[in-house]
């Protein structure tokens, strides 16, 4: 099968000819048909992620057809279009797993880092960490919801009710949770790049209330505020952003060393957690609000072969709204 492998950080995706994985016990095998490009890759090629199953096939946002089950499935079955996340395997007896929250799982191996993700013609995963898909999705169009979609949903769900909502870096999982809060009744303050009118515009269109640079205040307290920025020196400018019992949601799984920042800035019950991952619960969830919306993704697509180009216009915040491969 065709596939494009890491096999040294900080270097170049290659391409490769490699043999088509066969399913295990309590596995899929899926002909991959798209695969969302992710910071998170980005994050992996970078060596910012250590210890990656080198050589490593990237890719956490997968969308394609169950071609093979192996031994003990019995929930999916050949023919099934569905969905592979970035949690990819849990133990599924650990205090944590046993209590829903196999988010958390110490033993937990994740799609496109310690497992071979979707960044290939095929792709072998846990059975239960697939997501069933909406029957009338593009699968180009559903790719991002395997993460920006479903990260963003556990993002908003830690924000609280918060009717005024801040959101820092609007890129694919922005753009996706905008949709969803906005529909929830929410009034969402988009913060970009410095000086990014392009993305300040899309963040308008969506229906933000108002858009503007990281640099700047929100003519309003925020209720809540969610990173999607890899930058810790914005968490103290989220907080000095929401009001006196407000949330900081930090969604990135990397971020720069938050600065030193005034105890004030903390003060008044205000919170700053982090999101990890997410639960098979969230999927669900999720899947299920997506039609209702519905949520619509504005996505770029690039062949496979051309991954490498597809990293670097995530790297340079070229592209709004979210990044697919075509496989």
């Amino acid at each position: 099968m065709r596939a494009i492998v890491l096999e040294t950080p900080g270097r170049p995706l290659v391409p490769r000819s490699l043999p088509a994985p066969e399913p295990r016990e309590g596995q899929v095998r899926i002909t991959v048909r798209a695969c969302g490009v992710c910071r998170t890759d980005l994050h992996i090629v970078d060596g910012d992620l250590p210890d990656p199953a080198l050589p490593l096939v990237l890719g956490h946002q997968v969308v394609g057809v169950i071609d093979s089950v192996g031994e003990g499935v019995t929930e999916r079955q050949t023919g099934l279009r569905v969905g592979v996340p970035w949690l990819g395997w849990t133990c599924g007896a650990c205090r944590y797993c046993t209590t829903d929250r196999e988010n958390l799982c110490p033993f937990a191996r994740f799609t496109g880092y310690q497992v071979q993700g979707g960044f290939a013609e095929s792709v072998v995963a846990d059975a239960r960490s697939c997501v069933q898909l909406p029957a009338d999705a593009p699968d180009t169009e559903v790719a991002p919801l395997m993460c920006a979609g479903l990260i963003g949903w556990r993002c908003l769900k830690l924000a609280g009710e918060a009717p005024r909502l801040g959101i820092y870096g609007f890129g694919s999982a922005a753009h996706l949770v905008t949709q969803v809060a906005r529909w929830q009744g929410r009034e969402i303050y988009a913060f970009t790049r410095p000086g990014d009118e392009r993305t300040q515009t899309f963040a308008r269109d969506l229906g933000c209330a108002w858009a503007g640079g990281s640099d700047e205040r929100p003519p309003v307290e925020l209720d809540a505020a969610i990173l999607f920025a890899p930058a810790g020196e914005l968490v103290p400018v989220a907080l000095a952003a929401v009001a006196p019992g407000g949330t900081v949601v930090c969604g990135e799984i990397h971020m720069s060393d938050i600065p030193g920042f005034p105890y004030e800035l903390l003060w008044h019950e205000r919170v700053v957690r982090s999101v990890a991952n997410l639960t098979y619960a969230d999927g669900r969830e999720f899947m299920a609000i997506a039609p209702e919306v519905p949520v619509r993704t504005r996505v770029t697509t690039f062949p496979l072969e051309r991954a490498n180009d597809a990293l670097d216009a995530m790297r340079s915040g070229s592209v709004e709204g979210s990044i697919v491969l075509e496989i």
